[in-house]
């Protein structure tokens, strides 16, 4: 099939590679136009505008982007609009709210292009590995896409599917995303506890390496763990600062708004949260009412 790849960053770039490598003809277009350069040594072709990339496309327009979730998609999809046939077909890759992609999906019908919203996992692995892709959208129009889903997958009938109509594959990915939270939290804290266990003189590494094999707690985020343990057992160097993409917030929002109770998810964001607060206000206030109520010592910062 051939299409157009707006946004080359790293992902953008490696789903480029992973289709051309699939016998895909690949236009891709970046504001960096080294971005784009770097893709014409994969055998994909360039473009230096937006009307160029729409011009060398045959019917039905094929634009897979790959931009930042939020403002950036809106741009993106406002200023190629102009250069759109109709039938053309946009594919939001990248990890927008689900009521954004409703919203655009509505706003583009008038124009007769489709919205396509594919919750993409796999992350810099992909490339070797194959992308996990949550599709929404028309029942057909996926269905023509499905060569380029089978490419990007781990394999053709493996890791993708289409899983209703448009906004649904954002609203999959994003619960994904909150069970992803959860699973984070739980082997940190699992190690943590063990690391505290000094007497025992336990192997971080050693455990993990033995989870992975047989453990019903095996997992592919225990096999990247493992071999952070192996390279840094001791995490030296590492900030306690965890970021979080926004859809841990979406996924607790919506559970809120669905009445579906979500604490571990709930309590992993708040976690990742409390992990940025460097004057830990909170815990100051803590001591001091400890201290008022209790007689408790409070603990006074050096220097």
């Amino acid at each position: 099939m051939e299409l157009a790849m707006i946004g080359l960053g790293k992902m953008g770039a490696n789903m480029t590679e992973r289709l051309v490598n699939g016998g895909h003809r690949v236009v891709g277009y970046d504001l960096n136009r080294e971005s784009v350069a770097q893709i014409l040594a994969m055998g994909a072709e360039g473009a230096d505008s937006l009307e160029e990339l729409a011009s060398k496309l045959p019917d039905p327009q094929i634009f897979w982007i790959m931009v930042p979730a939020g403002g950036p998609v809106d741009q993106t999809i406002e200023a190629v609009l102009p250069f759109l046939r109709p039938g053309a077909v946009i594919i939001d890759g990248g990890n927008s709210y689900y009521r954004d992609t409703l919203r655009r999906a509505a706003q583009c019908e008038s124009s007769g292009v489709r919205i396509v919203d594919c919750g993409t996992s796999g992350g810099i692995w992909g490339l070797a590995e194959g992308y996990s892709t949550m599709v929404g959208g028309e029942e057909q129009v996926v269905a023509d896409l499905q060569p380029i889903f089978e490419t990007l997958a781990p394999a053709p009938d493996q890791g993708w599917g289409r899983v209703g109509p448009a906004g649904s594959g954002h609203f999959v990915k994003m619960v994904h995303n909150g069970i992803e939270y959860g699973l984070m939290q739980a082997y940190a804290e699992g190690l943590a506890i063990m690391e505290a266990k000094e007497e025992f003189g336990l192997d971080l590494h050693q455990i993990a390496e033995i989870w992975r094999y047989g453990s019903v707690v095996r997992s592919w985020l225990l096999d990247l763990t493992s071999e952070a343990l192996a390279e840094n057992p001791s995490m030296e160097g590492i900030a306690p600062f965890v970021p979080d993409s926004g859809e841990g917030r979406w996924t607790v929002f919506e559970a809120i708004d669905l009445n579906v109770a979500a604490p571990i998810i709930t309590n992993s964001l708040f976690r990742r949260i409390s992990s940025r607060d460097e004057e830990e206000y909170a815990d100051r206030i803590l001591s001091a009412m400890r201290q008022r109520f209790g007689g408790h010592a409070i603990k006074r910062e050096e220097g």
